[in-house]
């Protein structure tokens, strides 16, 4: 059905046959990542149920719904400008074309407040809100209270009941202040094909404005928080603090070479306004390439580094086992010299460095 529908517009004059075929390439390539991500959700979720909402499942949901929203806004966007749709070009092709970006930010400002927990995990030892080291669970277990009704509300749940870590709460404040926006631009350009003074392609260029200028500063935090927590990661001498090192700085240079591609493409450009195809004069060679820089380079290419670094799958742990005490057990022998309560706690960090994990 999908391929019959491309066809049909390769075929029709609604826009040029490269950028028809560059449309449908980056539809493909977005539900590809797409699959992926809800595929390896169900297998990581499959290995560790228990465990609610982990970090892992967190960055595959989001962005498995990311690249779901551009699947559906390009294979739109060609629908829409054959057929003639009014709607799309007000307001309901800027709000499919906004809410994947949200999505997209989500995530990579997700990745931030994790690197900003690991750069200040040792001052924040004694913050009642940061219990969990970096590599527990993304959001944090239930609170410790007497079980009443929550246990007879987890077998209708598969997830657990989640408490949200201080960082990621500041992460869900500005992701819900720019879906507001989005929402209130959204009125705006509606209220704005009316007889008043409102321009909705100012307010659609404004909103567009700002996202590029969140998305320059979120790879300009990525960047130095990396480079910080890289210089921390060498001073551990092991294999897996090496490979942690090479992950951290893939992500760090590449969300600042993708995501300043896509702001300066989205400020001295309208590629993200394509939605208003009435007014867009589109030229096909040279709006392909930008389109490619934009999203595939800006969104796609982002999207799938997550998703490989973030690949292996956990260990399998079986729901009735207790939970691993945090302080590592250990057998005293006279012959020791060495204090236990020293030796222990000297062990217990070693570990905790040698295996906390940058996502």
């Amino acid at each position: 059905m999908m391929m019959m529908m491309m066809f049909e517009l390769r075929c029709g004059s609604c826009y040029p046959k490269t950028f028809v075929g560059v449309n449908a390439a980056l539809a493909c390539i977005d539900a590809s990542i797409a699959v992926l991500a809800f595929y390896q959700l169900m297998r990581i979720h499959a290995r560790n149920s228990h465990l609610g909402w982990t970090r892992q499942k967190v960055f595959h949901l989001i962005i498995g719904s990311s690249n779901v929203g551009y699947f559906f806004y390009f294979v739109l966007t060609l629908v829409a400008a054959c057929k003639g749709w009014l709607c799309w070009s007000h307001s309901c092709g800027f709000i499919v074309m906004a809410f994947p970006k949200i999505l997209f930010l989500a995530a990579f400002l997700l990745l931030l407040s994790f690197w900003v927990d690991l750069c200040h995990q040792t001052n924040d030892e004694d913050d009642e809100d940061e219990e969990c080291s970096p590599r527990e669970a993304l959001l944090e277990r239930t609170s410790n209270k007497p079980h009443s009704n929550a246990d007879s509300h987890r077998r209708c749940c598969p997830f657990r009941i989640v408490h949200v870590g201080s960082r990621q709460k500041i992460v869900i404040l500005v992701t819900a202040l720019i879906f507001v926006l989005m929402i209130a631009s959204t009125i705006l350009i509606w209220i704005g094909m009316r007889r008043n003074p409102i321009d909705s392609e100012v307010v659609a260029r404004v909103y567009v404005d700002f996202s590029a200028a969140v998305t320059l500063l979120l790879g300009g935090a990525l960047a130095c928080y990396g480079l910080v927590l890289f210089l921390k990661m060498r001073k551990v001498r092991s294999e897996r603090a090496s490979s942690e090192m090479r992950k951290v700085a893939g992500l760090a240079i590449v969300s600042v070479l993708c995501f300043t591609s896509s702001a300066l493409v989205a400020l001295f450009t309208d590629i993200p306004m394509l939605y208003d195809w009435n007014h867009e004069h589109v030229d096909g060679v040279y709006t392909s390439l930008l389109l490619i820089l934009y999203y595939f380079i800006g969104s796609s290419i982002p999207s799938a580094i997550v998703l490989w670094v973030m690949r292996e799958l956990p260990p399998a742990i079986a729901v009735n086992i207790v939970e691993e005490s945090r302080t590592i057990a250990f057998i005293h022998d006279s012959s020791v010299s060495i204090h236990p309560q020293t030796w222990a706690a000297a062990a217990s960090s070693q570990n905790q460095v040698s295996r906390a994990s940058p996502i």
